[in-house]
């Protein structure tokens, strides 16, 4: 029977790859694609680190690991961190030195290589694993966030008194840690006899900066003197308590701690100015029932505690990746599918595009004098790519070939399309097509809807997740990936359309783009599926018991009943503001967009996928719908993948969901009986 079903799957993805000149990759292939990301600019300006990322099947988890381009020349290895991965790269102020957490041992820990290569050398050895991590100005420290140790107090507790854990109540708090960083000593490898000498190890031992048990650190920043450090706390490091972050200011010398900014709700730390005079920090200021969708609010205060001024007060979208250097201050921002580097004047608080190509910058690095820039960044045709140019944007030179990887595909055409919705909101969305797109031809059509609801989807050559998108599309289909209302880059007006219509609104927007393709003649209406992951598996959850439209559809990860999410998730607040009340206060707004309600009009085959440990969307969601379903005698399948959460991470667990999607559509679309391979 396999060779049998594999012959058929040749035959069928051959004929595609001959009919398109072009290879139709596996799905094996698409998973495997390595990708680049977190581009850092070493201070001079003439070297790049990033991060790599490539698929260990073997060992089934995704590898990071540190590459180099030094002045321009073709990018190497770096690191190499085996069964594990090495990530967070920053430069040393002199340049000589990267250093990166890497799990090389039992815990995350810092470790520092010299840019000119060589070894790695372990900078800590803690009992917890160290995550966030920051130079000293001066190059001698390394500051460091780690989670205080209460396994000896769990430990005796278990013992007596077995197992339980208290909701809410029980947490380790986020401590900010010094160590020494002696690069005279590391110029050469330690003996091993070194490492077991406590006068060597002594002078490595990290030091508790504040002693502090009544908040926990979420994150901090040098003063460009290194006299103090600026700090993000908040009570606890709980989920929820985001909201009460608050701003301090931390003297070395003193060692004093003074709040700087405290507002009702989340005040979050972003740079110092160039000059130490000022800090640049974002806050909701006392809005605790709207901040998960408006824009977030930017200001500067000097560090005294006075002139607090915002800025960017005329920018529609919200404004993330902030940093401050001699040129301004700079940020990331949508702008509908595009992702621009916005300049900020901080005199007047003006913004500006600064960035044209490429199409969607990632993430970006300025040199210290902020003349070089390195960033990675992708075009519609394109993965993303590690870029260096001059600042503000000239001589853009590209410093990895990654899309080389599917120069022989038969990849993605994609374009940006808008329709009208129910209610008259424009909407716009991708359209993917084949390489060998007929206009005269009408297609099976595969809405796949992105999570959020403040994501966004793009054009690019071979989107993903668990969705076999760019086999499908050479198998001779069309894919809608629409940008429904509450999507980001489409300003805070867009954004809040959904607020108290959550499914009903998102639903219009799906059904009215599907509308939109049949009136043009581009599909057939009889042929339309429907699936999505988070946020888009509510979606495709809600169109499953309110619309008839769609031949199958796939849940992943989405919720099904907002009372069950509400009692049940990690981010209660998330459906507070969204819905604007609790189930308590307005339960016919938690019964009207809610999938359950409807249940008994549900009429479409339902694929429901989800993580067995998932807090964000617990999985009594996808066990609700999937009995609601079977009652009603609505064909369903639910899988449940073991061990994960929210997300599907890992490779093997990934192409299985891939293959159970595959399956699914498959049948219902193109009427094939598909075994999944087990060789």
């Amino acid at each position: 029977m396999f060779k049998k079903f594999a012959l058929l799957v040749f035959l069928c993805f051959g004929f595609n790859a001959l009919a398109q000149n072009g290879k139709n990759p596996s799905f094996e292939e698409i998973i495997s694609l390595q990708s680049r990301s977190s581009a850092v600019i070493s201070p001079d300006g003439k070297n790049v680190v990033f991060e790599t990322q490539s698929v260990d099947w073997k060992e089934n988890r995704y590898d990071r690991e540190l590459w180099i381009s030094k002045e321009g020349q073709a990018p190497f290895q770096l690191t190499n961190t085996p069964k594990g991965s090495s990530r967070s790269a920053k430069w040393s102020p002199d340049g000589k030195w990267i250093a990166f957490t890497a799990k090389r041992g039992e815990h995350t820990q810092l470790h520092a290589i010299r840019s000119a290569g060589g070894e790695a050398l372990s900078i800590t050895r803690t009992e917890q694993n160290v995550s966030d991590f920051e130079w000293s100005p001066d190059g001698t420290k390394i500051a460091f966030l780690q989670s205080e140790d209460s396994k000896k107090e769990q430990d005796k507790r278990k013992d007596k008194y077995g197992g339980y854990a208290v909701e809410d109540a029980e947490y380790d708090i986020d401590q900010l840690w010094v160590v020494d960083f002696h690069a005279d000593e590391l110029q050469q490898w330690p003996l091993p006899d070194q490492l077991k000498d406590s006068l060597y190890t002594e002078k490595r031992k990290a030091t508790l900066l504040m002693d502090s048990t009544t908040f926990s650190v979420n994150s901090f920043k040098w003063s460009p003197d290194g006299k103090k450090v600026a700090i993000e706390h908040q009570p606890d490091p709980l989920i929820n308590t985001f909201f009460k972050a608050d701003i301090s200011l931390y003297d070395l010398e003193s060692k004093s701690l003074k709040t700087l900014v405290k507002n009702r709700s989340y005040d979050g730390l972003i740079d110092w100015s160039p000059d130490g005079k000022s800090i640049l920090y974002g806050s909701s200021l006392d809005d605790t029932t709207s901040n998960y969708y408006k824009n977030g609010k930017f200001f500067i205060i000097d560090s005294d505690g006075s002139n607090s001024r915002q800025i960017a007060q005329g920018f529609d979208e919200d404004l993330f990746a902030l940093q401050w250097n001699t040129k301004g201050i700079f940020a990331l921002s949508w702008q509908k599918t595009l992702r621009r580097l916005i300049q900020i004047d901080p005199q007047n608080g003006n913004t500006q595009i600064v960035s044209e190509t490429p199409e969607r910058i990632w993430n970006y690095s300025f040199s210290d004098e902020g003349t070089k820039i390195a960033f990675t960044a992708s075009n519609d045709t394109d993965l993303t790519e590690v870029y260096t140019a001059d600042f503000p944007f000239t001589g853009v030179q590209k410093l990895t070939s990654s899309s080389a990887q599917i120069a022989e595909w038969a990849t993605a055409k994609s374009e940006v399309i808008q329709w009208k919705s129910k209610d008259g909101a424009i909407i716009e969305g991708v359209l993917h097509k084949p390489q060998d797109y007929d206009p005269n031809k009408k297609y099976p059509l595969l809405v796949i809807i992105h999570g959020g609801p403040t994501g966004i989807s793009t054009p690019g050559p071979v989107p993903s997740y668990v969705y076999p998108m760019v086999q499908w599309l050479n198998k001779g289909a069309l894919i809608l990936r629409p940008n429904y209302r509450g999507s980001a880059g489409y300003g805070e007006k867009f954004r809040s359309l959904n607020v108290k219509n959550l499914g009903v609104g998102d639903a219009w927007d799906v059904l009215s783009g599907v509308g939109h393709l049949e009136k043009q003649g581009l599909i057939d209406g009889n042929k339309v599926a429907s699936m999505g992951w988070s946020q888009g598996g509510y979606i495709s959850a809600f169109l499953t018991t309110n619309s008839d439209k769609f031949k199958a559809i796939s849940v992943g990860a989405g919720i099904s009943n907002w009372m069950t999410y509400y009692v049940n998730t990690d981010i209660h607040p998330f459906t507070r503001q969204y819905l604007k009340s609790t189930p308590w206060s307005d339960k016919k707004l938690y019964e009207k967009t809610s999938p359950m309600t409807n249940i008994n009009k549900a009429v479409t085959p339902t694929l429901i996928q989800h993580g067995e440990n998932d807090r964000r969307v617990p999985i009594a969601n996808a066990y609700e719908l999937y009995q609601g379903l079977q009652d009603i005698g609505v064909e369903t399948k639910f899988i449940i993948y073991k061990g994960f959460g929210h997300g599907i991470n890992k490779p093997k667990e990934r192409l299985a969901a891939t293959w159970h999607n595959w399956q699914w559509f498959g049948k219902y679309i193109w009427g094939e009986d598909i075994e999944i391979p087990m060789e």
